[in-house]
């Protein structure tokens, strides 16, 4: 016989892992390889039979026991689990229905315990729109207006769907069960296949002569405006939930709720992170060696601030309060980090030459003898030395 593979390698668990996680990774792999889904398919087959036998060994306290002390020998030559089934393993005395019951609800469209129709009151689904607000508007808050399509109570039938003097009647393909069990044969035996009755989609009820109003759905649907409040803080892709104005409630159940996700208009000038905002801000050359006093554009427009003399560029100064204010208290706010850079005049006028060239023979930068326009007296340039590839390269021309 060739060599099984540990059980907690098939089904991918840790050896302490819990109940749980071995219902959900067989779950996982029985979906994957049941024969069911995979029809013909051997390879798929085999690997369903031996995640089933790891599910069923790990899943009974008593022979994972066993399996954790003596492995496979446990099960083999008259050991606990006989011979036979599965690759040696007898499935006898698993409760297969109780595994198939349980993780196979989904696949077989509810397991062997079926649920009844469910006629009690339940809550509308939620509904979803977006609204988009610059920048500003997030920071401080504000109102918007949607146009959006609600469903309400027919006022003709008052949601039932029949016609006035008529009543729904209770299904006669599924006797009010909501679902239709079909008995399908499986390697197990036989196995009960659930499904949602296609007469009343589950409801239980069916309706005879519909209202001629809504058409037998028991709402109408109208164009509304609503209004929503955008809160202070508020950063591009978070939701606002406004209560009770999604899709109506079924069996007097409440309404649902209208979930409003919003979009924020990038800004020229400012960038967001968290509760604080960045920006950059020009300074003259003048303005970084001296010092003095800058005008600064914030969200609370322009403020003042006071240069340093020999500021250098890039360096970032901190505006505190000045930025986003907290979704939980809009009185606390983040701060406004500006980064300030020197910029370098292009356009000089004559005079202004002069001035910097006097300015930089008083660093000591320049000699006093040096002149800097064209066809006045500068120092000669200094002969640039050949490299030994152009001294190569004048060998071979010569």
């Amino acid at each position: 016989m060739a060599d099984k593979r540990d059980y907690y390698e098939v089904l991918g668990v840790d050896k302490n892992a819990d109940d749980a996680a071995l219902k959900k990774a067989y779950r996982k792999l029985a979906k994957k390889y049941h024969p069911d889904v995979n029809p013909g398919d051997k390879d798929a087959e085999a690997k369903f039979k031996e995640a089933t036998e790891a599910y069923t060994i790990l899943s009974d306290p008593d022979k994972r026991r066993q399996y954790d002390q003596f492995g496979h020998a446990a099960f083999e030559n008259g050991g606990a689990g006989g011979a036979g089934g599965f690759g040696g393993f007898d499935f006898n005395g698993a409760d297969m229905g109780d595994i198939f019951g349980d993780i196979f609800g989904d696949l077989f469209g509810g397991g062997s315990r079926g649920r009844r129709a469910n006629n009690g009151p339940m809550k509308g689904a939620n509904l979803r729109a977006r609204v988009n607000i610059t920048f500003e508007e997030a920071v401080f808050g504000c109102e918007k207006e949607l146009e959006i399509v609600l469903k309400d109570e027919c006022t003709t039938c008052h949601g039932t769907g029949a016609k006035p003097g008529t009543s729904p009647v209770t299904c006669p393909k599924c006797n009010g069960e909501g679902q239709i069990v079909y008995t399908q044969q499986s390697m197990f035996g036989m196995v009960r296949n659930v499904q949602t009755c296609p007469e009343c989609h589950g409801t239980g009820k069916v309706i005879k002569e519909k209202c001629t109003s809504c058409r037998g759905t028991g709402y109408t649907s109208s164009r509304k405006k609503i209004q929503v409040s955008v809160p202070a803080g508020i950063d591009n892709g978070q939701r606002i939930r406004i209560r009770e104005k999604g899709e109506p409630g079924t069996n007097g159940g409440p309404r649902g709720d209208l979930l409003v996700e919003v979009n924020v208009a990038r800004h020229p000038i400012f960038q967001r992170q968290d509760m604080n905002i960045f920006s950059t801000a020009p300074i003259t050359y003048a303005q970084a060696a001296l010092g003095g006093e800058v005008r600064i554009s914030t969200v609370d427009g322009e403020v003042a601030y006071e240069v340093k003399p020999g500021t250098q560029t890039d360096t970032r100064i901190r505006l505190k309060g000045k930025g986003v204010p907290s979704l939980r208290n809009k009185n606390v706010r983040g701060d406004h980090y500006v980064t300030l850079v020197v910029q370098v005049p292009t356009n000089l006028n004559a005079e202004a030459k002069e001035a910097l060239r006097k300015f930089d023979e008083a660093c000591g930068n320049r000699p006093s003898g040096t002149k800097g326009e064209a066809g006045e007296k500068q120092e000669k340039p200094e002969k640039k030395k050949k490299s030994f590839m152009d001294k190569l390269k004048e060998t071979f021309e010569e």
